[in-house]
């Protein structure tokens, strides 16, 4: 049961909160003068500018009294969350409302204010707008952010979808061309074959109209030459009618492969572009890392220094500089370094170290991208750093009487390819920076691979010193960083070298792609297929390696005034890079947003042949993959400077 006291129209309009405020509070005279009570508890969740209600559970009933008959005010400090002290305030009673419940009575009390600081009024009134509003606005960001959720989610799907019609349909392009390529060869034989029986109707002809003229004039013979004649010369005719239409159908299988090539080119085109967003998306804007693999779990999240060279010349490529500069700004002030060089791996999401093993190497790479980045951009600042790597392959390279430069301080062995990265990059310090302390170790360098890899002036190429194992990028980095000039005053023969990679490294094994479809890829493996159990594996990154030489190739003998020559690489560099295209996938993990990306190999977690495994997964994308995939199509060679003027 409740009664009330006054009139409804007299209670003030509240704004209700979901927060009650403890209020202390004690009964005064009227004028103010003397206090009528001791502190009273009390509390309040209706508040407005002029004033609260004050709700006081089980009221002394002559204090209730004093209260009911409004001729006493209240002197309260109410508690506030957002003020350190309580807020003090002085009001008069405007209405009163008693409630009577099983546990007591319960009193409503109206209060407005009489004396309240103005800044202390404002501070109460946003905190009740501020949890007034608070519920709506979290249940309104909750909701907006699930529509965005739902959005992006549609959007990424959109995307990849998109992204996977793009690259079957690049994939079909590939097909198609070499169904067309394959019917324009056949054609070609058929074109040999016919224009072969015409020239020896044409002789016959010939043959016999002379025997024709020599003889006699005796009827019975000049008839039969003539009959033979007549009959020869009707074959001819069918076969130039022949040799016609083949050259007809020929000139439009010619014209449909024109059209697909130049199809091919848009396609591939907007993949590589789409390979540059994977890159990107997996950039980590703090630290400027990029996730090598997205699909492995045992290396999921890890950043090999030789990959991150890679992507940064990428970003090069797209003249996306500032993205560079962040990842060569990480390894400059902020990675751990081990006697001045680097580890192999960080870790993408913090840039701690992820593996504890500093080869020469990856460290090379490392410092190539600082000296690409420096050629092309001519800020200097990672040049100290490219210096300090130096000085450290040095330092291996002095521990050496012959100059060969070993795996790293800590190993034994030498490497054909590290001993190539280390010459391209001292000859690359050289240019830059003019001293001749680069020119020195390049030479020591290219002095120790004569003596130890290329002492024969022949194939095969060793892997290292005192082994010879072949492995396929010491026959792509031979003419990459020597370059085919530098490779035949050394008695080796840049021609000899390619074709001996392409008779024992090229594979044409079956690639299972993600939506089931099976494709043969024609590519290079890591080392010979005779030599492992494991079948043909084809290699996205060594085959990229050998499209990027055979464009060098090309633009050598194109130099040299030998088109026959320079069209040939070039048809075989086009050709790979078709095979290629074949192994590009539309990313399916959520980080890679549907972009198109390539794996590390036509088959995951076999032996590479040369001490690692490829990765696990059979849709994991891989950075040097992909990055070499893009360098074969811009024909980026990330051993030399690219010249002024000179177009990809």
């Amino acid at each position: 049961m409740a009664k009330t006291t006054d009139n409804e129209q007299n209670r003030r309009r509240y704004h209700r909160i979901n927060t009650v405020l403890p209020v202390q509070f004690r009964l005064v005279s009227f004028e103010g003068r003397h206090f009528l009570s001791g502190w009273l508890q009390g509390f309040t969740s209706n508040i407005s500018k002029g004033g609260i209600c004050l709700a006081v559970n089980n009221l002394n009933p002559e204090l209730a009294a004093l209260v009911i008959s409004k001729e006493v005010k209240t002197s309260m400090d109410i508690e506030m969350p957002v003020s350190r002290n309580p807020i003090s305030a002085l009001a008069h009673i405007a209405w009163v409302k008693e409630q009577i419940l099983p546990t007591g009575n319960k009193y409503l009390i109206g209060l407005s204010y009489d004396e309240i600081n103005p800044v202390h009024n404002r501070l109460i009134m946003r905190y009740v707008w501020l949890k007034k509003l608070f519920f709506p606005i979290s249940a309104s960001v909750i909701l907006l952010l699930g529509l965005g959720l739902v959005v992006n989610s549609i959007m990424t799907a959109r995307l990849m979808e998109g992204n996977k019609l793009l690259v079957a349909e690049l994939l079909k392009n590939v097909n198609d061309s070499n169904s067309a390529r394959a019917k324009i060869k056949e054609m070609d034989t058929e074109k040999l074959k016919l224009e072969s029986e015409l020239s020896r109707l044409h002789v016959m002809i010939g043959s016999l109209e002379a025997e024709r003229d020599s003889l006699n004039r005796k009827n019975n013979k000049v008839e039969e030459l003539a009959s033979r004649i007549e009959e020869v010369t009707r074959q001819k005719e069918a076969l130039q009618k022949e040799l016609a239409a083949l050259n007809s159908t020929q000139s439009a299988e010619v014209k449909k492969l024109d059209l697909l090539s130049k199809e091919k080119l848009k396609l591939e085109k907007a993949n590589v572009s789409k390979m540059y967003d994977w890159i990107s998306v997996h950039q980590n804007p703090s630290n400027g890392l990029v996730m090598s693999f997205e699909g492995d779990r045992d290396i999921r999240g890890w950043s090999f220094i030789y990959d991150q060279s890679l992507a940064a010349q990428v970003f090069m490529i797209f003249a996306d500089f500032d993205r560079a500069a962040m990842m060569l700004d990480f390894f400059d002030s902020k990675a751990q370094r081990i006697d001045g060089l680097f580890l192999n791996a960080y870790y993408f999401n913090d840039g701690s170290p992820a593996e504890y093993t500093v080869h020469a190497g990856p460290n090379i790479w490392l410092g190539i991208a600082a000296l690409q980045y420096t050629h092309k951009t001519g800020d200097t600042s990672f040049l100290s750093m490219a210096e300090e790597i130096a000085n450290g392959i040095m330092q291996l390279q002095n521990e050496d009487e012959e100059g060969g430069i070993r795996g790293g301080p800590n190993f034994g062995w030498y490497s054909t390819e590290h001993n190539l990265d280390a010459y391209a990059f001292f000859d690359m310090l050289h240019i830059i920076t003019g001293k001749a302390i680069y020119k020195t170790a390049r030479d020591k360098t290219s002095a120790w691979l004569k003596k130890h890899i290329y002492d024969k002036g022949d194939v095969p190429i060793r892997r290292g010193k005192g082994d010879s194992t072949i492995a396929t990028d010491t026959y792509a980095w031979a003419i990459a960083s020597f370059g085919p000039e530098t490779l035949i005053d050394m008695k080796m023969d840049p021609d000899k070298i390619i074709e001996f990679a392409e008779n024992n490294c090229v594979v044409e094994v079956p690639f299972c792609r993600l939506d089931g479809q099976i494709v043969k890829v024609k590519g290079f493996d890591f080392a010979p297929e005779r030599g492992l159990a494991r079948g043909g594996v084809v290699s996205a990154e060594w085959t990229g390696q050998m499209i990027v030489t055979m464009k060098i190739m090309s633009a050598y003998y194109s130099s040299k005034g030998i088109p026959e020559k320079a069209a040939l690489y070039a048809n075989k560099a086009d050709e790979y890079l078709s095979e290629l295209s074949k192994m590009i996938i539309s990313s399916p993990s959520p980080s890679g947003q549907g972009e198109s990306c390539l794996p590390y190999a036509t088959q995951d977690f076999v032996d590479t042949g040369h001490g690692w495994m490829t990765p696990k997964g059979k849709d994991t994308g891989s950075l040097s993959g992909t990055a070499y995939a893009i360098f074969a199509y811009y024909n980026h060679n990330p051993l030399k400077f690219k010249k002024d003027g000179q177009k990809n």
